[in-house]
């Protein structure tokens, strides 16, 4: 039975203010060069492969990250889900979007083990297509990241459906480091900073939207705290 929590009244201890110190404007590096890069021609072959393996009844897409507060088109529906037998971890070292090569950041995947909670979006049937290219060119820049993107099973309210999720176990992937200490991802994520913003700002526009729709992610919520502190530690002056 799926159970997910009423709205949050919880304060953050990670703050708007406190993101702010770890912004700084960065330009962006480039993709990898010793990367296979996903063109257009791959996004477009890998869009039909999806659209064959589409269970019966609307496309779902399971977000439990920045598809919850940025998604990339209009959704028809959004219904609360939990993904029984994984959990979000910051288990991806990038050097690119919220990281650099100097100082590289944590990029959010579903681990296997635990549970997510989180949201499921349907798709309109309407321009399917362009919207998985859309989603694709977002989401996916190197082709053996295309190993992670997997068909699960979520339940929600109203019954369990079939969804699409991105940077599911991921191992196969340079970077991947499942069961980093949260001491350890903390202090990357107060110092990381990319051309799309700071790894601090992405942790707390997640755990602030998680809580508006009732979800609590335990280690999540106590990043946030640590995440505050190494802030402290390296900006604000001790009074």
């Amino acid at each position: 039975m799926i159970k997910i929590r009423e709205q949050s009244l919880r304060k953050l201890s990670l703050t708007s203010e406190l993101v702010a110190h770890c912004h700084r404007d960065v330009a962006d590096s480039g993709p990898d060069p010793t990367q296979v890069m996903l063109d257009d021609v791959g996004r477009v072959a890998f869009v039909e492969r999806l659209l064959s393996e589409k269970p019966e009844g609307p496309f779902w897409l399971f977000a439990y990250g920045s598809l919850i507060w940025k998604p990339e088109f209009p959704t028809v529906e959004t219904r609360k889900a939990i993904a029984h037998n994984w959990h979000r971890a910051f288990s991806m070292r990038i050097k690119r979007h919220r990281g650099t090569t100097e100082q590289p950041g944590l990029m959010m995947c579903l681990d296997p083990g635990g549970v997510c909670e989180g949201v499921v979006l349907r798709l309109s049937d309407e321009g399917l297509r362009e919207q998985l290219i859309q989603l694709l060119q977002r989401e996916i820049s190197r082709v053996a990241a295309l190993d992670a993107i997997r068909w699960i099973e979520v339940e929600t309210p109203e019954g369990q459906v079939r969804a699409l999720a991105f940077y599911t176990k991921p191992e196969m992937l340079d970077g991947y480091e499942a069961n980093l200490p949260l001491p350890e991802v903390a202090a990357i994520l107060a110092r990381a900073c990319g051309h799309w913003g700071s790894g601090a700002e992405y942790l707390f526009k997640t755990v602030s939207n998680l809580e508006a729709i009732g979800v609590h992610d335990e280690n999540l919520w106590t990043l946030q705290e640590l995440v505050a502190q190494e802030i402290r530690t390296l900006h604000v002056p001790a009074s």
